[in-house]
């Protein structure tokens, strides 16, 4: 029987593990280990996660909490040995591009262990990104490279990469959207929110290039004011961020309660500052949204899928083919910036070229072929 362990560590990699998961736990001759790090560590959304993807419970969970990249990457490392000489894996299945993925695959190469890397060959070319260094050294590492995009191909095999470590499988965080999409329509999360469809704009802003200084993060809270005068604004906030809007002394902010309690901005407009969404609420919210404004990687790639306008507030993207046939655009953290590509988004709604190759729901299929049959995909 061949055994396969997935280590994931932060909520975009459940949603890379739930398909997959799903896929081998439909082969009888394979059996599936999975290592929470506890990378990110709140366990009820953690747990909320799991359930709304349909993921049973980790068979081992490390509890690393946070820390620095250093500290977090280390005691990853440190705690995980120990679970990858116990288990004896065939291959270990990292995710993404987080502190998790590249300590479980620099502990699975130095044993020995053949890597699996779900979502390879991705580059912004933007060494300040910590994410970047991740994923670079977790594709040299691995032995399988599944590649969500022809891009992600290319990009490895302009490193030199061996052409038969490369497999073109398609999106795997598609395979959760199209799972998941009816049960998020049947929960209704725009009414739930006082919003009607197509009538309000979503926002999430996590980055430290984004959140952490003071004046940056200032033009984006205006921005998000001058957005709302047009219509509703729904920000979930992620725990960095709202620690820097609580710390923030630009001005933009009116006094609020302590975390989950609710925030608000000072100024026109309609802007509302939720806790973070389970999984499905925020799916229900990008699926009717007029505008999506984010710095985040997965939602580049939902909105580009369900043909909603997306501005995402960074300079460049490891996800170029959500710019060139998707509905996504890059913009600058100015208001300025924000508040026009976000009227160049709207008016351009509709003219996407997708759909995008393999992205389809069936990713997780083709990464189970190669792993068991030994099926390439190019």
């Amino acid at each position: 029987m061949a055994r396969m362990l997935s280590v994931v560590g932060a909520r975009p990699n459940f949603m890379k593990l739930a398909p997959l998961a799903r896929a081998l736990a439909a082969r009888p001759a394979v059996e599936h280990v999975i290592v929470h790090t506890g990378q990110h560590y709140d366990p009820e959304m953690s747990e909320r996660f799991f359930h709304d993807l349909g993921i049973r419970a980790p068979d081992e969970n490390l509890e690393v909490g946070s820390g620095s990249h250093a500290q977090q990457t280390a005691l990853i490392m440190q705690r995980f040995e120990s679970v990858c000489v116990a288990r004896r894996p065939d291959v270990v299945l990292v995710y993404g591009d987080v502190n998790s993925t590249v300590a479980a695959a620099l502990v699975a190469a130095k044993l020995g262990t053949k890597v699996g890397h779900v979502e390879a060959g991705l580059r912004s070319r933007d060494w300040s990104m910590p994410e970047e260094i991740n994923r670079v050294v977790t594709d040299r590492l691995s032995d399988y490279l599944f590649a969500p995009s022809r891009d992600a191909v290319e990009n490895l095999r302009a490193e030199g990469t061996q052409p038969e470590r490369v497999h073109l499988v398609g999106n795997i965080m598609i395979d959760s959207l199209v799972r998941s999409l009816p049960e998020a329509e049947r929960l209704g999360a725009p009414a739930a929110h006082g919003v009607t469809p197509r009538g309000y704009t979503l926002v999430t802003l996590h980055r430290p290039a984004n959140v952490d200084d003071p004046a940056t993060l200032a033009e984006l809270l205006a921005a998000l004011a001058l957005l709302a005068r047009d219509e509703p604004v729904l920000f979930p906030v992620h725990p960095r961020t709202r620690a820097r809007i609580e710390g923030s002394r630009s001005g933009a902010l009116t006094p609020s309660s302590s975390p989950p309690g609710p925030l608000s901005l000072s100024g026109e407009g309609d802007v509302r500052l939720l806790p973070p969404l389970p999984y499905l609420d925020m799916l229900g919210l990008v699926r009717d949204a007029a505008l999506v404004v984010t710095d985040s990687g997965g939602l580049q790639e939902e909105t580009t899928y369900l043909g909603v306008p997306c501005v995402t507030v960074r300079p460049n993207t490891e996800r170029p083919v959500t710019c060139t046939h998707g509905t996504n655009r890059l913009v600058a953290p100015r208001r300025g910036a924000i508040v026009d590509g976000a009227r160049a988004a709207r008016a351009a709604a509709g003219n996407h070229r997708g759909p995008i190759e393999r992205w389809d729901g069936q990713t997780a299929e083709r990464i189970v072929a190669v792993l068991v049959d030994g099926v390439r995909y190019d």
